[in-house]
């Protein structure tokens, strides 16, 4: 039995991928050499702020000689130019591969003469009418017609075939190039995944003695606490629970999440949050750091850069990002989970070895945790000390 016949599998969230990735626009209808030409043009503007990708099929029919050390046999030819890296593979590449490979794209075009994606930009260009009527079935979610220079409205048969073609705009190719980088611009705002809090209270404390999360730091169990400050900048906050017996002395006026991924501590936290919503950001915060407050958070969220896997603040441990206070993005997910696959399970090892943005803390003290009595006992000393400036101020 084939992958593709195979229907058995766990019902868990799938994240909302296309071909490639989240966000993807097959550019169809229009001479092939015109298509480059405006990929070329829209990721020149998109690309100082998001990772772009194009993706396209060779138009040669004639059998060439394989490229590097696959002519020789090789099923993969690896080469680190100085300026990029380049990967010939042997075999074509399946949807898995695909979006694997994509994953950390914002934003990926592709030709949509030869290749396939979850919406659509339609060139309206009477020399490839023809061609065009070929492919009218791949016009599932079409976001946007262009108008050649030989075209001033839109075919009948475009319109039999585009039931709410009324309702999507319509641009000249060659006159708005602004309002159609534009165009992508606003998709891509829009698409910005929503930002979820998660609070780490899972941990076993043994260094502590007890469980940090309920130390009493502001008229309330930490874990509390810190749920309330992530609810001024996150949609919905979960309280995160090594199991379903911790999960069940949650407050109910909380949400909370019990790990699903087992023993891995707050790795396993995170890659929990995310198997629940796969779509989501998750702003990570550890119960343990007292000092934290909507000052810290807000500077974090204000600094988000939704083009890298994670926004971090940098820890007084060797300049390393702090991964328990750090905003992850849905592209950070599956990075996680290749992590995990090659047998490790710390988040800062992922954060060091990945594209992350990386903030100086706006408060010296922020990121300090307490994981001994010792360390407790020096909050409470500089939390007094806040207190006493406050009041006498």
């Amino acid at each position: 039995m084939t992958l593709i016949d195979h229907k058995k599998h766990a019902a868990i969230s799938r994240p909302a991928n296309g071909n490639f990735a989240r966000n993807e626009w097959a550019i169809l209808g229009g001479p092939c050499t015109v298509i480059k030409f405006l990929a070329d043009q829209v990721i020149s503007v998109l690309s100082p702020q998001y990772r772009c990708a194009y993706g396209d099929t060779s138009h040669s029919n004639d059998k060439v000689q394989l490229p590097g050390k696959l002519d020789a046999g090789a099923a993969l030819d690896y080469t680190d130019q100085n300026n990029y890296s380049q990967l010939n593979y042997a075999a074509a590449l399946d949807p898995f591969k695909q979006r694997e490979l994509f994953a950390a794209m914002d934003i990926v075009l592709v030709n949509g003469n030869h290749q396939q994606a979850k919406a659509q930009i339609v060139i309206i260009d009477s020399n490839k009418a023809a061609s065009l009527q070929k492919r009218l079935d791949q016009l599932t979610n079409v976001q946007l017609f262009l108008l050649a220079d030989n075209a001033d409205e839109l075919p009948v048969f475009v319109k039999e075939a585009v039931a709410d073609w009324q309702k999507i705009p319509v641009l000249r190719l060659n006159d708005d190039a602004g309002k159609i980088t534009a165009f992508f611009k606003n998709k891509l705002e829009q698409a910005k995944p929503i930002l979820q809090g998660l609070v780490l209270a899972g941990g076993k404390s043994t260094r502590m003695g007890y469980d940090k999360g309920s130390v009493n730091w502001y008229g309330k169990e930490q874990r509390y606490h810190m749920a309330d400050l992530l609810k001024k900048h996150c949609a919905d906050v979960y309280i995160s629970c090594r199991d379903v017996e911790q999960q069940k002395a949650i407050f109910p006026d909380y949400l909370s999440l019990a790990d699903t991924f087992i023993g891995l501590g707050p790795y396993g936290a995170i890659l929990s949050a995310f198997r629940e919503q796969p779509d989501k950001a998750w702003l990570v915060v550890a119960c343990d750091l007292p000092l934290v407050d909507t000052t810290v958070l807000q500077y974090l969220v204000n600094n988000r850069n939704t083009a890298t896997i994670a926004t971090a603040y940098q820890s007084d441990y060797q300049n390393f990002p702090e991964p328990l206070i750090t905003i992850y993005e849905p592209k950070s997910y599956p990075i996680l989970l290749q992590f995990l696959a090659q047998g490790y399970s710390c988040p800062r090892k992922v954060l060091i070895n990945s594209d992350v943005n990386v903030l100086k803390a706006p408060e010296q003290d922020a990121l300090t945790n307490v994981n001994t009595p010792e360390e407790l006992e020096r909050i409470k000393r500089i939390l007094h000390q806040k207190i006493a400036v406050k009041d006498a101020g």
